[in-house]
């Protein structure tokens, strides 16, 4: 069975946002490391190259395949800068009503800098998702 790629390092998650070109997404990343600290009480860890996550759930599929991923996370990708959350936004959709500007994928939620969101509505499905996967965690 195939190993999953994206695992927890000891990057530096400091040094990972150092180094984003663009000014505005490196502040807006430096933000949601705030923002998503203060939801879950926990530090930043790099997930993989590119990834920055709080928390951790253990997952173990029917099919025998098992690991581990972020319960919140953020990666600022080219386009967008992308959130991730157990669950998925399916759990949030209320919230996502009076975000702002973003847009949805299967599991996750983009936008292109925090100024086009309200910020307290965003702490919010933050805080709902970091409820909904430590809750399973819990479960598993």
């Amino acid at each position: 069975m195939a190993e999953n790629k994206t695992k927890a390092t000891k990057g530096s998650v400091s040094g990972f946002l150092k180094k984003i070109a663009t000014k505005q997404v490196r502040e807006d990343c430096f933000t949601l490391v705030d923002v998503m600290g203060s939801v879950s009480k926990s530090e930043p860890v790099m997930w993989g190259s590119a990834i920055v996550g709080f928390g951790s759930h253990h997952y173990v599929y029917e099919s025998g395949r098992e690991g581990d991923m972020p319960v919140i996370a953020f990666s600022p990708r080219k386009q967008a800068i992308a959130l991730y959350f157990l669950g998925g936004v399916k759990s949030v959709e209320n919230e996502l009503k009076t975000l702002g500007k973003h847009e949805t994928g299967k599991g996750c939620l983009y936008v292109k800098a925090i100024g086009d969101v309200k910020l307290p509505v965003l702490k919010k499905i933050l805080a709902k998702a970091w409820k909904e996967g430590t809750r399973r965690k819990a479960r598993s």
